[in-house]
């Protein structure tokens, strides 16, 4: 019997393999996570030392050079991002809302964006830059 012995099996589990996989994963996570951050090509006026860049948690308004409208990455129009603005403050009344618009964009186009959010009640209402 010493001949055919049997196998006896380890019951761990082998960490080692587990933790090459996860190591492996983290930097190709840490890797592409900046490159999937799209978002819309502005070119944002410079103004003064530090920039205006808001917080996390405001509704981000983009106006392109093209005097498109955008509510985070989805284009819409003007009225339909104030209606949805309206819609969130439902939601947090202390809603933030940053608007940027691009340096080649029609002034007319970012204040009449502005103008109806205004309208509509938004006190906390700001444009984006970026320092010089």
């Amino acid at each position: 019997m010493s001949r055919l012995r049997k196998r006896q099996s380890d019951g761990g589990i082998q960490l080692t393999p587990m933790i090459d996989v996860m190591t492996v994963l983290l930097a190709v996570f840490m890797v592409t996570t900046p490159m999937m951050t799209t978002g819309i090509d502005l070119e944002l006026p410079r103004a003064g030392a530090s920039a205006m860049t808001g917080n996390d948690h405001a509704i981000q308004i983009s106006v392109d050079s093209r005097g498109r409208y955008f509510l985070s990455e989805t284009q819409m129009s003007r009225g339909d991002i104030v209606k949805r603005a309206v819609a969130m403050r439902g939601e947090n009344p202390n809603l933030t809302i940053m608007i940027s618009g691009d340096t080649h964009a029609d002034y007319g186009a970012v204040m009449s964006v502005m103008g109806r959010l205004k309208d509509a009640g938004f006190q906390k209402v700001g444009l984006r830059t970026q320092p010089e």
